[in-house]
């Protein structure tokens, strides 16, 4: 019963926000209705992006982009295909998948392959002893390979994948020219790649 009473609240809330655009519509008002609407559901939606991004910082951002585009897209809501905290679930949730494959752009196709190869290899989401024996086999293949890289090329390597920095964030940290930490960064992945097939 509550949780009908907070959707008709929500519901009242999204169609005053989206009043503005009618004739005699008042901005005033539907802002006023947005502060409400944020200050009623921010905390869970704050959630929806964090589970996502597993970044506080980036779950802030994305969730001000996803009021933002509440605001704008308020008169395409429809009671009747999704309860208000779905749809604006949805909302957050894609600002989020969008955000994350922004960043992931702007690393180096090289440093996300390596991330989706740690992923599958020391991730171990399963329970089944092998795969946990395989993942630390893997795991310490990966520390043997990364061990026998250069210093400088160790080090681009780990902060690419470690601290998920974009190559210019890695040259802006480490004061190096752009096209040295991209060679560094190409020729240690060629390194690990071909000394991890040899223990594949």
């Amino acid at each position: 019963m509550a949780h009908d009473l907070q959707d008709h609240q929500l519901i009242a809330l999204i169609e005053r926000v989206a009043a503005r655009q009618l004739p005699g519509g008042r901005a005033g008002e539907a802002e006023a209705a947005l502060r409400e609407l944020y200050d009623l559901t921010s905390s869970k939606l704050y959630g929806v992006a964090l589970k996502v991004l597993s970044n506080r910082e980036w779950a802030e951002d994305v969730l001000q982009e996803a009021y933002l585009n509440i605001w704008r897209i308020a008169g395409d809501y429809r009671v009747a295909l999704s309860p208000p905290m779905a749809w604006m679930g949805v909302i957050v949730r894609s600002r989020a998948l969008d955000f994350r494959r922004r960043r992931a752009s702007d690393r180096a196709d090289a440093v996300l392959e390596l991330d989706d190869a740690i992923s599958e290899t020391v991730a171990g989401d399963s329970a089944d002893p092998m795969d946990t024996t395989q993942a630390s086999e893997q795991a310490w293949a990966l520390h043997e390979c990364l061990r026998k890289l250069e210093a400088k090329q160790r080090e681009v390597v780990s902060l690419a994948y470690l601290r998920d920095l974009s190559h210019g964030e890695l040259a802006a940290q480490l004061k190096l020219p752009l096209g040295t930490v991209k060679t560094w960064i190409r020729r240690g992945l060629e390194q690990l790649r071909g000394c991890m097939a040899r223990f594949a």
